[in-house]
């Protein structure tokens, strides 16, 4: 969640630390600081608040030096402060920490620590790594910290500097992102890419517990025992104009926008026009092994998991294999049970989502095969997994996802229709019109899209809402939980999404005149069933928008206004279905005046449980 950065090199530190902070702002935070070494001694600046007022208590009184370390964070423990901000620091100021993650021990540590002399003043569980570090450094600062990350508990990427060796910036990561950007005589430490790719390309991409030493001149990466570690550079294929605005007034436009685009990326080189077959990259399962497989898990959280859902129905559908598709963190606590005959798809945009990483750790220890679909190249997810499909969609600024999950919900798709076609489960007619009717997809989001400005008209209308109900059947009603997921985070209007055939066992009590309903009908043989509900809530007052494939006037004699999508088969409205939902949502945040981009207490990578 929080954002990390760190700066050495012959440059001033601060407008790096600064320039860097501003591209991790996506990531969710409540404060903001940097700690320079300037002059023989560390010198901390932070506040609680936007980075904005970093910036401006900075120009009034600025750091000069060429080693930092910069943060945002996002309260975990003790509310937002300047003094519960980042950079924590030892009890006489020599070592800085920077920290993103949960230690989980930390009240005993402080315990520890108080009885040692140690005098602590904020409630951070930061603060303790500050002075355990102090407390083991004997004029070696990588051995310091490998002492110091012995005694910790939880996750936790670090970075340290001290002003006893100010020509070194050690950095460390365990459960929680940490990149080392490579330059030249410069380098640096960083939560994710957008926030070095001003000034390199090159990247280390490190693994839990790699040490990383920086200096001006170089990168040396250890393990715990002190050992050099060999690693591969990664080069970033993507330029910083990829994770900028370009003209749209918020990231989130701007990436609902880019799906066409992205949708081809995830099909290109994969359904091939010219070939019979899908391609899925480092997906490489045999019939013998799908013949084992008794059940797939798919474990996700948030939208994510709600793509999961519809892989649960495509898979089901087209290769009869049983399909569970559960929330990470309720997966990971109950002991699933799973062995060397269960498959498990996990899906993260971040590829370090904390629960989703732990989920598919539980899997991989009791013997299940893993197979991830991310969005970032080199992720922990896309480390650790057995079989791997890349989405392709680009980097994902805004904290509500909508490429991401688009593109997940093709990847779905791909991976249904290749297992059924290993497996046999799917006949030459059907994979035929699947394959046709995927390679319109983007096309038809575009049409969408251009029809935006109706979308809008509608948020405005309703931008007073006080409670919103998505309803549907079947794939609809998956598609109806991420349309009133992407309401309620960016809009904070309370919203809930309903299978429409549990309407009468409880649910309709809540509809009353003026209701906003949004009804998603585009399964054709569960059309007349949906259209039953509107009525059903009509009759009790509700405003019902609903949503239908073209040519369906039918729907018109209920619904008070319906939005079309381009028709296609049944098994991928999802990808058209949720367009419209994610424009309403966004246009309904900019109507009441919301953050769009940042929505509060929200994050884009959930890196702490």
């Amino acid at each position: 969640m929080c954002g990390i950065v760190g700066y050495i090199g012959d440059k001033n530190a601060t407008p790096i630390l600064i320039e860097g902070l501003r591209r991790l702002e996506y990531r969710g935070y409540d404060s903001a600081g940097v700690a320079v070494y300037n002059s023989g001694e560390v010198q901390v600046e932070k506040y609680k608040g936007r980075l904005s007022i970093l910036e401006d208590k900075l120009k009034e009184k600025p750091i000069l030096g060429s080693l930092g370390i910069g943060h945002t964070r996002w309260a975990t423990h003790g509310e937002p402060s300047d003094v519960n901000s980042h950079p924590q620091t030892s009890m006489g100021g020599d070592v800085a920490i920077v920290h993103n993650g949960i230690i989980e021990n930390f009240m005993h540590l402080k315990e520890w620590l108080s009885e040692k002399g140690y005098v602590f003043k904020s409630d951070t569980d930061t603060e303790v790594v500050a002075h355990l570090v102090d407390y083991f450094y004997h004029g070696d600062l990588v051995q310091a910290v490998i002492e110091c990350v012995k005694k910790l508990e939880g996750s936790f990427a670090l970075g340290v500097v001290s002003c006893t060796e100010p020509d070194k910036l050690v950095a460390i990561r365990k459960d929680s992102p940490l990149i080392v950007g490579i330059g030249k005589g410069e380098n640096f430490i960083a939560s994710d890419i957008p926030a070095i790719l001003n000034h390199t390309k090159q990247i280390y991409l490190l693994n839990d517990m790699e040490i990383a030493v920086l200096s001006k001149e170089g990168v040396s990466i250890v393990d715990q025992a002190g050992k050099p570690v060999q690693k591969e550079i990664f080069e970033v294929t993507w330029d910083v104009a990829a994770a900028e605005k370009g003209g749209y007034p918020h990231f989130m436009l701007k990436e609902m926008f880019e799906q066409p685009t992205s949708l081809r990326q995830t099909l290109k080189s994969r359904l091939m026009s010219e070939s019979d077959d899908i391609v899925l990259d480092q997906i490489r399962i045999s019939r013998e092994d799908l013949e084992k497989v008794d059940k797939i898990n798919i474990v996700a959280c948030g939208t994510a998991f709600h793509a999961g859902v519809v892989g649960k129905y495509l898979i089901e559908k087209l290769a009869r294999i049983p399909v569970e598709a559960e929330i990470a963190s309720e997966f990971r606590y109950r002991d699933p049970i799973l062995s060397q005959n269960s498959l498990v798809i996990v899906i993260s945009q971040s590829g370090e989502t904390a629960d989703t990483l732990a989920a598919m750790r539980e899997a991989k220890r009791k013997g299940a095969r893993i197979i991830a679909i991310t969005n970032v190249v080199g992720s922990t997810v896309s480390r650790e997994a057995d079989d791997l499909l890349y989405t392709w969609a680009g980097p994902e600024i805004a904290v509500a996802s909508t490429k991401a999950y688009t593109t997940q919900l093709i990847a779905m798709s791909l991976i249904a229709l290749k297992l059924a076609r290993i497996k046999g489960s799917i006949d030459g007619e059907l994979y035929g019109q699947m394959k046709e009717a995927i390679y319109r997809l983007p096309e038809q989001v575009q049409q969408i899209l251009e029809e935006s400005e109706g979308i809008k008209e509608l948020a405005e209308k309703h931008k007073d809402a006080g409670n919103v109900f998505f309803i549907g059947r079947s794939l609809d009603y998956a598609v109806a939980m991420e349309g009133s997921l992407k309401l309620k985070e960016i809009s904070y209007v309370h919203s809930e999404a309903y299978a429409a055939g549990e309407l009468k066992h409880g649910t309709i009590a809540l509809i009353e005149d003026g209701t906003l309903v949004f009804a998603l009908a585009t399964q054709d043989r569960l059309f007349d069933k949906s259209v039953s509900n509107m009525k059903e809530v009509k009759a009790r007052g509700a405003y019902v928008i609903a949503l239908a494939k073209e040519g369906n006037r039918e729907v018109e004699k209920t619904a008070d206004r319906v939005i079309y999508i381009p028709d296609t088969l049944d098994l991928l409205t999802p990808v058209l279905t949720v367009v419209p939902l994610q424009l309403f949502a966004y246009y309904m945040a900019v109507a009441r005046g919301c953050d769009v981009d940042k929505p509060r207490n929200l994050a884009k990578s959930v890196t702490v449980e």
